[in-house]
């Protein structure tokens, strides 16, 4: 198997279609249909279905692409180590954030690389925390924001701050009768009782929510499930229920009145933001100049109360 090969097939996944992926390698179709079959092959497996219309992959193509970008990765990522120095990094470097801390790190880290490592591009991969470990662990991105539940020991980590969660929803829901704009905290069991929109089981803040839940003796009602921020905020704008997150990802609406926090009590949920990385690939120059970044800005995020409900961690 040939690196030539990986990049062939990760083109023609890409582009959906050899001919296409023909074009933009710049190579026959012939011959790039004949490396196609050679690895297929090798691996003994059909990694294609081929139509009139184009290519889609198998399952196992679809499970050989995850892997077969995790390598080209790290291929560049070591051409580049070599050639960086620690006073002008310079490269491609992947993060991975959550959707829920998205809006509090993306847009000030992008800004803070563009002023100050100007040579280093930045791509955010912004998905399900469970997807993002799965990806450090291949070295699809160089580095994840976790959290911390006690399972990340294969990482490298960094604590950054520790992040209130509260109940947040339609005013009616979140405030009751109380006409007070700092209400008392909600105790987790009248919050349980409500209908709850939260990720699915094992995503985001849901293991955490259950986990505490579970120690007070505290079980979880009726639950609408989903994964996205953005129909998340409908669903709670629409007072389809009430959710259990952090604040940053809905600062917006509910500092507009759209939307009220509540602190939650009797017990208060909390987690740990963790900065991680592998512990069995290394980290460019470029690499360690953004993890680097990721702390100040952190730093400055809370200092500045722009990311409300996180405390800063040593």
């Amino acid at each position: 198997m040939e690196l030539r090969q990986l990049r062939y097939f990760v083109a023609i996944v890409n582009q959906g279609s050899l001919s296409r992926a023909a074009q933009v390698l710049h190579i026959a179709q012939p011959a790039l249909t004949q490396q196609l079959r050679q690895l297929e092959d090798e691996l003994g497996a059909q990694l294609l279905h081929r139509t009139a219309q184009g290519v889609s992959s198998t399952e196992a193509g679809k499970l050989f692409y995850e892997h077969a970008l995790a390598i080209l990765k790290q291929v560049a990522d070591a051409a580049s180590a070599v050639t960086q120095t620690a006073a002008s990094p310079a490269g491609h470097v992947t993060l991975g954030l959550p959707h829920s801390i998205s809006g509090a790190l993306a847009l000030p880290l992008l800004q803070a690389v563009q002023s100050q490592y100007p040579d280093i591009t930045l791509q955010l991969s912004e998905e399900l925390s469970g997807n993002l470990i799965d990806q450090l662990k291949s070295g699809r991105v160089n580095l994840a924001v976790l959290f911390d539940d006690g399972q990340l020991g294969n990482f490298a980590t960094t604590p950054l701050v520790e992040e209130e969660l509260m109940f947040i929803g339609a005013p009616a829901r979140v405030q009751g009768k109380s006409r007070s704009k700092t209400p008392r905290p909600l105790a987790l069991a009248e919050v349980l009782a409500q209908p709850l929109i939260l990720p699915v089981q094992g995503q985001g803040v849901r293991p955490r929510i259950e986990a505490v839940a579970a120690q007070a003796g505290l079980a979880l009602g009726q639950v609408l499930e989903i994964n996205s921020i953005a129909i998340l905020k409908s669903a709670l704008l629409a007072d389809m229920g009430g959710t259990i997150l952090p604040l940053a990802p809905l600062q917006a609406e509910v500092a507009s009145g759209a939307l009220a926090a509540r602190p939650i009590c009797s017990p208060a949920i909390s987690r740990t933001v963790t900065l991680c990385a592998s512990k069995s690939i290394p980290l460019t120059q470029a690499g360690q100049a953004v993890s680097r970044l990721v702390a100040q800005v952190t730093r400055g995020q809370c200092q500045s109360g722009q990311w409300m409900g996180a405390h800063l961690l040593s």
